[in-house]
């Protein structure tokens, strides 16, 4: 059987994904790096430390009685499709997939981070039919929180333009400080989205915007000065994800104005709470990615090589 293998080293995570071009099916396996408790993030020498140690051993359990065929092989190299994207992480996953392309003799794609989430989103939604047609995109994570025009691309199978963005912190930034506060692990997104499921008291928030830009640095001051008064975790969990909430659907709705429309994908590890998946999908004409696809994974990758090897070869 023909496989396309992906390769992701993220901050945050390792990640190795075959994808089977005869049934459409995906295999993968990840990996979070570890992170010390009461630290809201690792620095990219120790990132890449991690990467080194895991990704063998993810790329080991994933072709762990494997009798297919590996056609080309897929890896992110790089944050974003804009000039000057870097981040010493990718580089772990980038020069494993060089080597292993040189050993197996087969072609090397590589494609950024942030593509590889939308691919991912609308690979396990099963729309990847939008990749011929443009569309909007949120990527909400713990590195990025940015509105994308997505078109087609043969070269890079989908080209991203970024239409909005935050202009401090990223939403995913805001949930682990704030979690971390209240003492959770890192990172905190599924112990935050517990609690907040938990709170019955009004939450009253009002979204910051400059255009379709957001800013999110007042709702970590907010949070703060809720827990320095001796809130429930609760509320203050609910409080912080009721913010994220308001301001993604604020952009959204400025966006849409502009592209009228324009079908929606949320991607990104922030868009797997369940709390805004629900009320965004009662909004919007929109798809999400699984859960298992939203955070950090390779699966895009390992897609977006299916797709640049059929155009490369006229399949």
């Amino acid at each position: 059987m023909p496989y396309f293998l992906g390769i992701d080293t993220s901050n945050y995570t390792t990640s190795a994904s075959l994808y089977n071009s005869e049934n459409g099916s995906m295999l993968f396996r990840k990996r979070l790096l570890p992170v010390r408790n009461g630290e809201c993030g690792l620095r990219q020498s120790d990132a890449v430390f991690h990467h080194v140690r895991q990704l063998p051993r993810i790329i080991s359990e994933l072709l762990d009685g494997f009798g297919g065929k590996i056609v080309a092989i897929g890896v992110t190299s790089r944050p974003r499709d804009v000039e000057g994207s870097y981040m010493p992480c990718f580089t772990v996953g980038l020069s494993t997939a060089e080597i292993l392309s040189s050993v197996l003799k087969v072609p090397l794609y590589s494609f950024s981070h942030q593509s590889g989430h939308i691919a991912a989103a609308l690979y396990s939604a099963n729309k990847t039919e939008l990749m011929k047609k443009q569309f909007l995109a949120f990527h909400v994570s713990g590195g990025t929180t940015e509105a994308i025009l997505v078109s087609p691309d043969k070269e890079r199978i989908i080209n991203t333009e970024i239409a909005a963005h935050t202009l401090d912190l990223n939403a995913g930034q805001l949930i682990d400080r704030v979690g971390v506060m209240l003492g959770l692990s890192f990172p905190c997104g599924k112990e935050l989205e517990k609690l907040a499921l938990e709170n019955t008291e009004k939450l009253s928030v009002k979204a910051t915007l400059k255009g379709a830009d957001c800013c999110l640095s007042g709702v970590e001051n907010i949070c703060r000065r809720a827990y320095g008064e001796g809130r429930k975790r609760e509320y203050i969990s609910g409080l912080c994800l009721k913010y994220v909430e308001k301001t993604i659907e604020e952009m959204c709705l400025k966006l849409l104005d502009k592209y009228k429309g324009f079908p929606v994908v949320f991607s990104g590890g922030v868009m797997s709470n369940s709390i805004i998946k629900n009320n965004f999908e009662k909004k919007f004409d929109a798809y999400f990615a699984k859960p298992e696809f939203s955070a950090d994974n390779a699966s895009g990758t390992a897609f977006l090589c299916y797709c640049k090897h059929k155009i490369d070869n006229r399949i």
